[in-house]
């Protein structure tokens, strides 16, 4: 099919008003997986780097029950707060309003509801910047509603979300495209369900092949939630039953010994490029680069990775080669293990990665030139250029 015959989006007029105002930027953020708290923290950082002489912004919060709701635009209420992630239920003014994005492609338009009160049409958006973590938001079915409201976002599309938030798949991309993967073996819900025991046999099969310690983890999570290293048979179960708390699909992967190194991906005009990367220190008062390591206790990475030439050069080529391989846009975050034998493995890529000014994603760009209000900005415009719809 010629290109001339592709679906196009709906075109848009706009009114002579709205090309005087100002973009309006909706940050969406909280949502129903476990990661809710630090998309909140996250989304505190970004709406206080938006340059409001350029944008007006528009704070969206989706409470863990999958309210949209209308919150103040005070982001310093948005913190952690003795060791504690906010809600977006404390930051919400109503309990029973609620937000709806028109899922018209013609009309943008965002309108407010309360029971017994006439709709409050709150005017269009422009763009979208989501700040959601885990399912129902980094998965792609927030990037699919937004899809079909003609509403463009900030990062990956809607295959590339899925892919990049499934660690299956992931991996299973990843090889495909000749990328190096540690070992791993997936149990899905139906196999544990069914026959626990066959499933709980080719787990200590994997661990006589490859050895204790392992690591059972969600398959469909982030942040290093649910994630239990096990040393032995004995915490098996108890990993396996913390890791379906959060997704019954998990996986389990060997030990990887080496050093952690992370790479930052970023969309330019003229295509992906790789950021200086950095290193994940071990973390003496945790057993792994866990949630409480990276957002309670701020354990500090090495920015940029005491690495040599040959081997940045090599990290960061695989991290765009990653970008590339999952369809990304936008931004992401690639984490990888030097090996003891000097190669890299991949072990996974995260579409919307932690961006707090103290996430690594944001530290990385810093150390390669791009400021946190820059990359704010970067992203947005981005998005503002990309069209939805086939692309």
């Amino acid at each position: 099919m010629s290109s001339e015959n592709l679906p196009q989006s709906p075109e848009r007029r706009e009114s002579p008003e709205q090309q005087r105002r100002k973009p309006r930027v909706a940050v969406v953020f909280g949502g129903r997986s476990s990661e809710h708290g630090i998309s909140v923290v996250t989304a505190g950082a970004v709406m206080k780097a938006i340059d409001r002489t350029k944008y007006d912004v528009l704070p969206i919060g989706i409470t863990a029950d999958g309210r949209w709701a209308l919150t103040a635009d005070e982001p310093e209420r948005m913190a952690i707060t003795d060791r504690k992630v906010p809600d977006v239920d404390l930051l919400t003014g109503s309990a029973e309003g609620s937000v709806v994005l028109s899922v018209d492609p013609g009309s943008r338009e965002v309108v407010y509801t309360e029971p017994g009160a006439v709709p409050k049409a709150l005017g269009e958006v422009d763009v979208v910047f989501p700040v959601l973590h885990g399912p129902y938001g980094e998965d792609g079915t927030l990037q699919g509603l937004l899809e079909l409201s003609g509403v463009p976002y900030v990062g990956a599309g809607v295959l590339a979300s899925a892919v990049g938030q499934d660690k299956e798949y992931m991996k299973r991309v990843f090889i495909s495209y000749g990328l190096p993967v540690g070992p791993y073996e997936v149990v899905r819900p139906r196999e544990w369900d069914n026959d626990p025991a066959a499933a709980r046999k080719r787990i200590v099969d994997f661990a006589g092949e490859h050895g204790w310690p392992l690591f059972i983890k969600p398959a469909r999570g982030g942040s290093s939630m649910g994630i239990t290293k096990v040393d032995d048979l004995s915490g098996l179960d108890a990993a396996i039953e913390e890791a379906r708390r959060h997704d019954p699909k998990f996986l389990v992967e060997s030990l990887l010994r080496g050093r952690e190194i992370e790479c930052g991906v970023l969309e330019f005009e003229d295509g992906p490029r790789a950021s200086v990367p950095a290193e994940i220190p071990p973390v003496t008062a945790h057993d792994f680069y866990d949630f409480e390591a990276k957002y309670i206790d701020s354990a500090t990475g090495l920015v940029p990775a005491p690495l040599t030439g040959e081997q940045t050069a090599e990290v960061q080529r695989l991290a765009v080669a990653a970008f590339d391989a999952v369809s990304c846009e936008g931004l992401v975050r690639a984490d990888f293990f030097l090996t003891e034998d000097g190669t890299f493995v991949i072990n996974e890529i995260n579409t919307l990665p932690g961006f707090t000014p103290i996430s690594m994603y944001p530290r990385m760009w810093q150390e390669s030139g791009v400021s946190y209000p820059e990359l704010v900005d970067r992203l947005i415009q981005a998005a503002l250029t990309r069209s939805t719809g086939l692309r």
